[in-house]
């Protein structure tokens, strides 16, 4: 039997290497053996099969809501809270540190640095935290624009932006934009483009994780707003993965240009998307076992 590198494999099937690590480290890529440091994998292995059966009860939403209630610290929804704020702004360039993003919710406070801080950093942090709040509250809510232009209208609430005439807060770009180098949907089409694909989407009387993952790809494609559209389509994402029993997942820095790079390839290769929102989405788990909270895989 021939064997290809992990590099061979990434490339054959446009995924990255770390993902194909995972694969043979987890035994999920049959008959790949190690030889030294070097994965060796037979020429003809194809890409595992994911499990994504749906939970009849998803106890981490009842979990996220009881602590949030009791304002426990150092609980799940304290770590989502910190975890998720973080990382959504991280990746859209805020250079607030985690240790200052946990500060800032622990106490409400910035704390002292010798750097200067962006004030725009500090008041999107805190307001990511109450739009966290809101998908927890209305996770099981049938996702409207109107929800969709509320997150938005938390998020960029009392920032720089919101002063500005020609930002629309919590409403509809008013000029076009482009991501990646690429224009995106023209301000007179969002509505009907965001409209169309929410009708799509609340159709599907039963939500798989790709239909999901298929929807945040679309709708960062349309851009809806002139900026917050990555923050909010990843709120989108939490919440609708509890809504639908799925366990959600954070974007890291680490994984940020696969993500990239997936939500470009999306309509070419799913997989290379799908891939780095599982490799997210095991790393949430992983926090999920240590507070001791079920889920199915």
């Amino acid at each position: 039997m021939k064997y290809i590198s992990v590099n061979e494999f990434a490339r054959k099937y446009d995924i990255s290497e770390r993902t194909v690590r995972n694969y043979c480290a987890n035994g999920k890529i049959e008959g790949a053996f190690l030889t030294g440091k070097t994965w060796n994998i037979p020429e003809d292995a194809g890409l595992p099969t994911h499990k994504r059966s749906k939970i009849k009860v998803m106890p981490l939403l009842a979990v996220l809501r009881e602590q949030k209630e009791m304002k426990l610290k150092g609980g799940i929804y304290h770590r989502t809270q910190i975890d998720l704020t973080y990382n959504s702004n991280h990746i859209e360039g805020s250079r607030l540190t985690h240790d200052q993003t946990r500060y800032i919710f622990e106490t409400n406070t910035i704390g002292i640095t010798d750097e200067s801080v962006n004030v725009d950093d500090i008041i999107e942090t805190t307001n990511h935290f109450r739009c966290i709040d809101l998908i927890i509250d209305r996770a099981e809510e049938r996702l409207t624009e109107e929800l969709i232009k509320e997150l938005h209208y938390i998020l960029k609430s009392g920032t720089s932006d919101h002063r500005k005439d020609w930002f629309a807060v919590g409403s509809y770009k008013r000029l076009p934009n482009e991501v990646g180098g690429i224009l995106t949907t023209p301000p007179e089409f969002v509505h009907r483009e965001i409209k169309k694909l929410l009708t799509e989407y609340n159709m599907k009387k039963s939500k798989t994780f790709e239909d999901i993952i298929d929807l945040h790809q679309r709708f960062e494609s349309i851009h809806p707003f002139q900026d917050g559209n990555g923050r909010v389509g990843r709120l989108i994402i939490f919440k609708e993965c509890l809504a639908n029993g799925f366990v959600p997942f954070i974007i890291t820095d680490e994984l940020k240009m696969f993500y990239y790079r997936g939500l470009q390839e999306w309509n070419r290769v799913r997989n290379y998307l799908l891939d780095t929102c599982l490799t997210a989405q095991d790393n949430y788990k992983e926090i999920l076992t240590r507070f001791r909270i079920k889920y199915t895989e």
